[in-house]
């Protein structure tokens, strides 16, 4: 489209210059000149009348970078100032008039990202793949600050960094009016160290706050085999799968308690789990008439853990357990079980009784057990005692779900949704970590049965009063119930108890309205805007039939209410066949709501309210060039410095940059980018340290052939 006006034109001049040729060649009685055949609108650029299919993308680039490095890895994704290398590469070749090989790939070294794909596929036989990919992903591992005292708890050196990555090999068996059979072989890992929330305990001025920087430290690894076979008998679609999933994540959070302080310690929290998880899964797809179709499913699972762990003060990271009065509450020499199974099976029927209604009632049945179970060693400052415990669980969920969509009303789309689901469960817990040394509280003695009835009703319709404009408004309301009975508690269940939760709950509804309504007009041919607004409010109640235990000396509450406001307008506007414009602008008020904001000013209402503009723009200067823009800006307003009563919470983020992309081409072959970028970041929530300013330039060069 941003091309169609010049293409046209070289057309014209092309036609214009060979007839003008012609004519002259009469006149002069010279030996006419044969004219080259005049190339479609896809040939006109790199490769003219013979395509040229195959390419490889180098690319190089460098950000400058002022302020928090990073903070600008983070949200960048990138691991280094300078970076570059093979941006992409695609070959594929024609082996014979059946068989294909393709090759895929990209390789930036310096932000660890690759990837490969070999594909060789023969026609009416079957094919084989295989794929690798690898990226890295980068995490500001600083800790929190301090408004009261200025005191910023960073982190030392670059952003920390997690490889993930995927090798799979597949193979596919195609002959035609066979069984269809597919292998898959994947092995995925996750390899290095990202920041967590869960910050440790500082003392800014006297002031215990959780602010001192933790990480996570990973270690993960999957191997995974997978058989599916399909074919196609009389008028049904049949398939079954199997798969077989085995792995260990070898993963630690490691807390930095007091830093730089006397009573500095180091904690390590080892999670350690192995796994093997068995899957059958089978479908059906049956067409009984050209409206009337039937499908079914089924799948089972087994999965097998053991976990181990350890949560270990010390001097530093990865130590032995040892006795120290200092010491807060941990464990070491934990070792446990646990094995679920789950059902489900669901069927599925699409009817068409008239050319303008769907009908499409469906059922979904699913059953899941569990249990666990482990020892340890519990301790707390130099004591250290033994615990244990045991759980079961179960539930049975089945779900009742009609969707209707009706055509009949001119210029009128109409669908509704009604979907219910029952269920029932009881879990089993007994035992636990308990008191050390005298000091804490005894072990879990509880079994608990719940029924649980959800509930969603949806409309939706839209509406062409106009050929230039269409109309979309939907709503749905949703209650979610739940219901606890208490059968064994333990819990001294009382106010001078100081754990109440959660047997004292015997029953929560969480329900939610929503309406959105969206607008499109199309005022112009080369105009389109499209607005949306959408209102969703959300409230959690204790119910009072019947109320929380009466020892407890609760009664009932609206323990949570939300209610957001979206609102969101985009235009497009195509002045010239060479030009395209587009702004988009969102904004969104949200505020959560809870009792505890009402008693105490540590706890304050959550607020996400922000708001973005974007706009891209693009240019086609010539035949040969092209040039585009975009700038995007965020803004959240909602930090509130509450330092005095808590750690003040709540996003006080600006956030813009801009791009401008030059696109040449230098040849039929060659394609030169020139991309330059600016891009701006600062936070209230962390008192200027994790801002930054970057400017990027990034170049690429395309060789086709």
């Amino acid at each position: 489209m941003k091309r169609s006006f010049s293409k046209i034109a070289i057309r014209c001049c092309w036609a214009s210059l060979f007839a003008g040729g012609a004519v002259l060649a009469a006149d002069t009685n010279t030996p006419p000149v044969k004219a080259e055949p005049v190339m479609k609108p896809e040939e006109f650029f790199e490769g003219g009348t013979k395509p040229l299919n195959n390419w490889v993308e180098f690319s190089a680039g460098e950000f400058i970078l002022t302020g928090r490095k990073p903070q600008f890895q983070q949200e960048q994704r990138k691991g280094n100032f300078g970076f570059g290398g093979i941006d992409d590469l695609h070959y594929s070749t024609q082996i014979d008039k059946t068989t294909t090989f393709t090759v895929d790939g990209r390789a930036i070294p310096w932000n660890d990202d690759y990837k490969l794909k070999l594909d060789l596929t023969r026609e009416k036989l079957g094919y084989l793949r295989l794929s690798y990919n690898e990226f890295g992903t980068y995490y500001n591992s600083d800790g929190g600050f301090d408004p009261a005292t200025g005191a910023y708890y960073a982190s030392r050196g670059d952003a920390q960094a997690l490889d993930r990555g995927e090798l799979s090999i597949e193979a596919g068996l195609t002959l035609e009016k066979k069984p269809q059979v597919k292998f898959k072989y994947t092995h995925a890992f996750r390899d290095g160290e990202k920041s967590s929330t869960i910050w440790g305990i500082t003392h800014p001025g006297g002031v215990t706050r959780g602010l001192s920087p933790t990480f996570y430290d990973i270690d993960e690894r999957s191997d995974a085999f997978q058989l599916d076979v399909t074919h196609h008998i009389l008028k049904s679609d049949v398939g079954v799968g199997l798969r077989y999933e085995t792995g260990s994540l070898d993963n630690s959070l490691k807390i930095t308690q007091s830093p730089g302080e006397v009573t500095q310690e180091k904690i390590t929290d080892k999670q350690n789990t192995g796994f093997n998880l068995f899957n059958a899964n089978a479908f059906t797809e049956t067409w009984f008439k050209t409206k009337l179709m039937l499908s079914t499913g089924f799948s089972f699972s087994d999965l097998d853990n053991d976990f181990s762990g350890s949560r270990i003060y010390g001097s530093d990271f990865d130590v032995s357990y040892a006795p120290n009065a200092a010491n807060g509450a941990g464990y070491y020499n934990l070792n446990g079980a646990s094995h679920a199974q789950e059902y489900v099976a669901n069927v599925n029927l699409l009817a068409m009784p008239t050319k303008t209604l769907t009908v499409v009632p469906s059922v979904r049945v699913q059953r899941e057990d569990t249990d666990a179970n482990f020892t340890g060693q519990q301790t707390l400052g130099a004591n250290a005692a033994p615990f244990s415990g045991n759980s079961d669980s179960g539930l049975t969920d089945v779900r009742e779900r009609l969707d209707v969509r009706y055509t009949g009303v001119t210029n009128w789309v109409f669908t509704t949704r009604g979907e219910w689901t029952e269920g029932q469960g009881n879990v089993r817990e007994f035992g636990g970590t308990g008191p050390v040394g005298g000091i804490g509280g005894p072990t879990i003695q509880r079994q608990t049965e719940d029924d649980r009835l959800f509930q969603k009703y949806s409309l939706g319709a839209r509406w062409y009063p106009l050929r230039t404009v269409t109309v979309d408004a939907a709503a749905y309301y949703k209650i979610d119930h739940y219901g606890y009975n208490n059968k064994v508690d333990s819990t001294p269940n009382d106010p001078s108890s100081g754990d109440r939760y959660p047997a004292f709950l015997v029953m929560q509804d969480f329900e939610t309205c929503d309406g959105n309504l969206s607008l499109t007009l199309r005022p112009l041919p080369t105009v389109t805007l499209v607005s949306r607004y959408e209102y969703q409010v959300s409230t959690i109640h204790t119910k009072p039939d019947p109320r929380p235990d009466p020892i407890s000396g609760l009664s009932e509450t609206e323990s949570s209410d939300m209610t957001s406001h979206i609102f969101a307008q985009n235009i497009s506007w195509t002045p010239w066949s060479r030009l395209f414009l587009q702004v988009g602008f969102n904004y969104v008020a949200s505020e959560v709501e809870t009792p505890t904001s009402k008693y105490t000013q540590a706890v304050l209402n959550a607020q996400n309210n922000y708001w973005t503009l974007n706009f891209s723009s693009g240019l086609v200067i010539n035949d040969k060039t092209d040039f585009n823009v975009n700038y995007f800006y965020y803004r959240a307003d909602d930090y509130q410095n509450n330092s005095v009563f808590g750690v003040p919470y709540g996003s006080g983020q600006q956030e813009h940059g801009v791009t401008a992309t030059l696109v040449r081409r230098l040849s039929k072959s060659v394609r030169m980018t020139l991309r330059y970028g600016f891009f701006h970041s600062d936070d209230d929530l962390y008192g200027g340290h994790r801002n930054f300013d970057a400017h990027g330039i990034l170049s690429t060069i395309q060789y086709r052939f």
